[in-house]
């Protein structure tokens, strides 16, 4: 597999965005990373890489990062080596990191668990192994007079984000902001690294999804639907057209792009996806996640300590808010009964 994350595309869409971005290859082994952080500690973060063909390859690559770190003013090197052999005998993934002197990140950034599909095998193999539901919506939903198209035409990025928003606001939660996904589609669209597709009911958009494409996977990133329109459930067979169109390109994966861990509850960040994505078909795979390898360690511990009591303050304020509102309520409540 290839990721769109270790790709010259990415590299230029980050260069865009203000970025410096950093790479390097060398036998076995290739990287591309960007320069992170601010006065709380700078760092060399490299998404799903470095990718390396053997456990002494990754080592020169490890030695390649913290050279470029050291360069560039950098505390710490964030890698994911979710693409890369990294272990000798028998040892656990978790093992050979720490042997090299590596430490599981504060947080994880990329997903460490997701769902892929094998697009090697025929179209009825694939559909086969998705929910009989998924099935029959991607072969009856146009009786309902919806339709998908796809796009590599970076204006059309405006119906992603005018869904996005409303799902923001309704739910309430993050999302990438506008200018990030403009930007994504005015450097990755024309050149095909990503693509936009979109829903229409009776050719009036409904929602639309942005995946992106490197030599072999296409990664499933943005989706968003009219809630107008759920209970048409035009997102699953919207989904299905999207694998569909990534074996007819010839790619050989679709990455669902994160799930949940087997037994993790409600907490988890990808638990609400996990099984809707699973519902598609695949096989599970699991990364070793996100690890921090320290070049100045003094200032390592000092960066670890500052977000720790960062985090702590945000909790605590994220506490004071969530009582305020009943506070608020009760007092409105007096008043409105005089």
């Amino acid at each position: 597999m290839t990721n769109i994350l270790q790709s010259k595309a990415w590299a230029d869409f980050q260069a865009e965005l203000g970025h410096t971005v950093v790479d390097d290859e060398g036998p076995g082994f290739s990287w591309q990373a960007t320069v992170e952080g601010g006065s709380t500690g700078r760092y060399l973060y490299c998404p799903y890489g470095p990718l390396a063909d053997s456990p002494q390859a990754f080592d020169a690559a490890l030695e390649s990062l913290k050279t470029a770190a050291r360069n560039h003013r950098c505390w710490f090197v964030r890698i994911e080596p979710a693409f890369a052999r990294i272990q000798d005998g028998l040892e656990t993934p978790e093992a050979a990191l720490r042997r090299r002197g590596l430490k599981r990140a504060p947080r994880q950034v990329q997903p460490g668990h997701t769902q892929l599909i094998d697009l090697a095998q025929d179209e009825e193999a694939i559909l086969k192994d998705m929910k009989s539901t998924n099935r029959n919506l991607h072969r009856n939903i146009h009786k309902k007079g919806v339709t998908f198209t796809a796009t590599t035409d970076p204006a059309a990025i405006s119906i992603l984000l005018k869904y996005l928003a409303q799902t923001a606001q309704r739910k309430n939660f993050n999302r990438q902001h506008d200018d990030y996904l403009q930007t994504a589609a005015e450097v990755l669209m024309p050149r095909g690294a990503a693509v936009l597709y979109v829903a229409r009911l009776d050719d009036e958009p409904i929602g639309a999804s942005l995946v992106y494409d490197s030599d072999d996977t296409r990664t499933y990133a943005h989706a968003s639907m009219d809630v107008e329109h759920r209970k048409l459930s035009a997102g699953i067979p919207l989904v299905v057209r999207m694998i569909l169109d990534a074996k007819e390109k010839g790619l050989s994966t679709f990455d669902l792009f994160g799930t949940a861990p087997d037994g993790a509850g409600p907490e988890h960040e990808w638990y609400g996806f996990t099984k809707f994505k699973k519902s598609f078909g695949g096989t599970p795979a699991e990364y070793p996640g996100t690890w921090d390898l320290p070049v100045s360690p003094a200032k390592y511990t000092a960066y670890t300590g500052i977000r720790a009591a960062r985090e702590m303050a945000g909790s605590a304020r994220k506490a004071a808010g969530e009582k305020a509102p009943g506070v608020i309520s009760a007092l409105r409540s007096k008043v409105s009964r005089g």
